[in-house]
């Protein structure tokens, strides 16, 4: 009887039979994970070359076309597209065509996701009312320095730059000594990374 009524259910365009519910939910995550999968096994190859380690970190910094890329990697054309399909796949970096100049930049959403789970996470506790300094001061591998009565992060574990940070997600516009906190929050701290948006050539003329 259950043979026969999933045989018609089967058959008939406008009945679902919870036996096909099941296996078309089975389906979907069958899919799922075989895309989740796939999606891992891209980025372990991408992230598996130091030469495309070496591209990633070039391209973090400043955007590429691939002539530009291919001289400085000192790499022929066809190995460094080839390398840059790879990242793509992958998901780690983009490119944007402007008449026949390719363009690469960073997928920095998807890098930051990659290395979410390598992000150290501590817990401290503070009384209501203090300040986001007062937090990172109890942090050695912090570096804050001051300037016009402002505190600033320069550093996080030795490495120095543009650091930015958010609570529950929010960029704060206020230096890190100014913002007080009176709930329990998520402070993380950002590197920014300097990207480029626009390159302008200038030629100065010479005189005639």
């Amino acid at each position: 009887m259950i043979r026969q009524t999933r045989d018609i259910t089967r058959s008939h365009p406008f009945i679902i039979s919870p036996y096909q519910r099941n296996e078309e939910k089975d389906l979907r995550i069958t899919n799922l994970i075989t895309n989740v999968a796939e999606m891992d096994n891209k980025l372990f190859k991408a992230l598996g070359s130091k030469t495309r380690l070496d591209i990633l970190k070039k391209i973090m910094n400043k955007d590429y076309h691939l002539s530009e890329l291919s001289r400085e990697m000192g790499l022929s054309k066809p190995v460094i597209s080839r390398h840059v399909k790879i990242l793509e796949d992958a998901n780690l970096i983009r490119r944007k065509r402007i008449g026949n100049v390719h363009v690469l930049k960073a997928n920095m959403d998807a890098l930051e996701k990659v290395f979410e789970p390598f992000v150290e996470e501590r817990r401290i506790k503070i009384r209501g009312g203090e300040t986001v300094f007062d937090i990172l001061k109890q942090l050695p591998e912090i570096e804050i320095k001051e300037y016009n009565g402002e505190k600033f992060i320069t550093a996080v574990d030795g490495e120095e730059g543009l650091y930015i940070y958010e609570i529950d997600g929010e960029i704060p516009d206020r230096a890190v000594n100014r913002y007080r906190l009176e709930r329990s929050a998520l402070l993380q701290l950002k590197k920014l990374i300097p990207i480029t948006k626009k390159r302008i050539r200038v030629e100065v003329e010479k005189d005639q």
